[in-house]
């Protein structure tokens, strides 16, 4: 049950984050939304060092290999994989010049953020793969950590797609379901992960600095970029800092 509870806390952070569409007023605050995206940021920076890198480190020397190979190798597979998926993306965004340019950018925020969900779902699956592995390196506090880390920085996700929409003219109901959406891969991805756990035990250094990769390309080349848009603002960097440090604590104490 703790298991099934923590595959989908994910999940529920992107609904609640994609409900505040039904409470907040000004749908357009730039300064609201640099302060969760750097939040994210700093959530998902600890989240990768701390839930899945060391992990990687610890479970690569218990199997008998050079300590940082495997991480390594994962993690820049990781950060490989979302840049060809970028690419690939962009070339998608690029053919559809029909479309008008505010609509393709919320359809591709919608995008990026549902195909950005699904290495994150993978990662609460290797994790709690890890632990029902018997891995020692690998704790159902920790794993619960990493779940709700990843909803942290969820939160501000589900919005940030809500909330535009709602602002170009969509209805409320219609943005929030949107919103919600965007996260519902990351369960689907989990079980999926878990399901393939006698697979996957074998390369599990891989597989959690993967999806380390993965989280750390989003941050630097999605969400940064983001929160220095428009206006100069600090409020991004100091969400950040307050986004790893909150993970931070979280990880280490549950962990």
């Amino acid at each position: 049950m703790d298991i099934v509870l923590g595959i989908f806390i994910p999940f529920i952070g992107t609904t609640l984050g994609a409900l505040l569409v039904f409470f907040v007023k000004n749908t357009t605050n730039n300064k609201y939304q640099k302060l969760l995206l750097g939040f994210a940021s700093g959530v998902m920076i600890a989240a990768s060092v701390w839930s899945l890198l060391i992990p990687s480190i610890e479970t690569a020397e218990k199997m008998g290999g050079t300590s940082w190979l495997s991480p390594t190798i994962g993690f820049l597979m990781g950060v490989f994989f979302l840049l060809i998926l970028d690419k690939l993306v962009s070339y998608v965004r690029n053919k559809k010049n029909k479309i008008k340019n505010e609509v393709k950018k919320k359809s591709m925020l919608f995008l990026a953020i549902t195909l950005h969900n699904i290495p994150e779902g993978m990662a609460v699956g290797v994790i709690f793969a890890g632990y029902l592995s018997g891995n020692s390196a690998v704790t159902l506090a920790g794993a619960m950590a990493l779940a709700i880390g990843i909803a942290i920085q969820n939160f501000p996700e589900g919005s940030i797609i809500s909330l535009p929409l709602h602002a170009e003219g969509m209805t409320k109901s219609k943005a929030f379901l949107y919103g919600t959406l965007s996260g519902i891969v990351e369960p689907i991805f989990a079980f999926l992960t878990i399901l393939l756990t006698r697979f996957i035990v074998p390369m599990m250094p891989y597989f959690l600095s993967f999806a380390a990769g993965c989280m750390m390309y989003v941050v630097v080349e999605e969400l940064i970029p983001e929160t220095k848009e428009g206006e100069p603002s600090k409020l991004g960097s100091i969400g950040m800092a307050f986004g790893f440090v909150i993970m931070m604590i979280l990880d280490i104490a549950l962990g």
